[in-house]
């Protein structure tokens, strides 16, 4: 069988992986897998769209024409948000950096996919989170008799109870978690930053059922998580499982139907929760383990609950229970025109 050498494209994709983004950069493991999936949806769609085999494309299929037919690929096509679609243009803009000191001849090129622009409006779009009656709704849907439901009901549970990110949560190994006061498990979150997140003693519990059912007298350094092969559960993976939770919720929980729920929303839910129960920005940026107070802050402006008290006490009269059919109303338009 004939050998196939690696092309250029092939040569950069490889060093820039193995030691431009580790090494030079020192980006953490969740951006490599960020990149990467950014990097093969691109490649995939450009070889579909090209009707070339994926292994021949070579730095010529890498422009700005492709890049922005793919970006419009990713939200028409994939459904994907505009925050999506910007983290992929991201990769790909520091993909061609790279390629600018690699191949300087396609460097004009290069610079027009540099030019592409990151679209706006992500920062407005709604954060999707869980009422209460709707984490009940989906939970109370998982089969706890079975070995394969009480995994994702502690799963669930766990992401609940931390606000951990999916991939934080996968990454858990039974040396992580305390199942003995005081309860707790140790995240691994964005830039290597370790932190230390409290959890309920019920969930102390779950995690415990589901780490003598994982070991089987393995070493504590097996991940806590797992699929039916033995092998480390997926972040495609739990997005299935919540999303075959959710639809089969709806029938309990009806506003489900209206909302587009995935992994993440389980991070706001609690962060929503925490605000609610009148827990500190500080403490909760701690919580989610956020780079900036900022990134904290959009829950304030995602809490309906809070923006409808505070409603409340400026306009107390004019959101009042309906005055009962036939009673006398008085209303003092004058005095509550001038307490606006």
């Amino acid at each position: 069988m004939k050998r196939i050498r690696p092309n250029e494209l092939g040569l950069c994709v490889e060093k820039f992986f193995r030691d431009y983004l580790p090494t030079l950069r020192g980006m953490s493991v969740h951006t490599l897998r960020s990149y990467r999936d950014a990097l093969v949806l691109f490649l995939r769609f450009v070889s579909a769209h090209c009707d070339r085999r994926l292994e021949d494309l070579d730095l010529d299929a890498f422009t700005a024409e492709h890049v922005g037919q793919f970006l419009m690929f990713l939200e028409i096509e994939r459904h994907n948000s505009i925050a999506t679609r910007n983290v992929r243009l991201a990769a790909l803009h520091t993909f061609a950096r790279f390629l600018a000191t690699e191949s300087p001849t396609h460097l004009a090129e290069l610079q027009r996919v540099l030019g592409l622009p990151f679209k706006r409006g992500a920062r407005n779009a709604p954060i999707e989170y869980l009422e209460s009656a709707e984490a009940e709704a989906i939970l109370g849907q998982i089969d706890r008799t079975t070995e394969t439901g009480r995994r994702d009901y502690a799963l669930f549970a766990l992401m609940l109870n931390t606000g951990a990110r999916v991939q934080e949560v996968l990454d858990l190994k039974l040396s992580d978690v305390r199942t003995e006061p005081p309860y707790q498990v140790r995240l691994r979150g964005k830039g290597g930053k370790v932190r230390i997140c409290p959890i309920w003693a019920s969930t102390a519990a779950r995690l415990q059922t589901l780490a003598q059912q994982t070991s089987r007298g393995a070493t504590t350094d097996v991940t806590l998580f797992t699929n039916q092969r033995g092998g480390k559960l997926t972040r495609f993976g739990v997005r299935y499982l919540l999303n075959k939770y959710v639809a089969a919720s709806t029938t309990t929980a009806s506003t489900l139907k209206e909302k587009r729920i995935h992994p993440h929303s389980l991070r706001h839910t609690t962060a929503i929760y925490l605000l609610k129960a009148g827990v500190d920005f500080a403490t909760i940026s701690q919580w989610l383990g956020h780079s900036t107070l900022n990134t904290t802050m959009k829950y304030a402006r995602a809490d309906l609950d809070s923006k409808r008290q505070a409603l409340a006490q400026v306009f107390p009269e004019a959101l009042a229970p309906p005055a009962e059919t036939g009673a006398r109303i008085d209303v003092d338009l004058v005095g509550w025109l001038r307490r606006l």
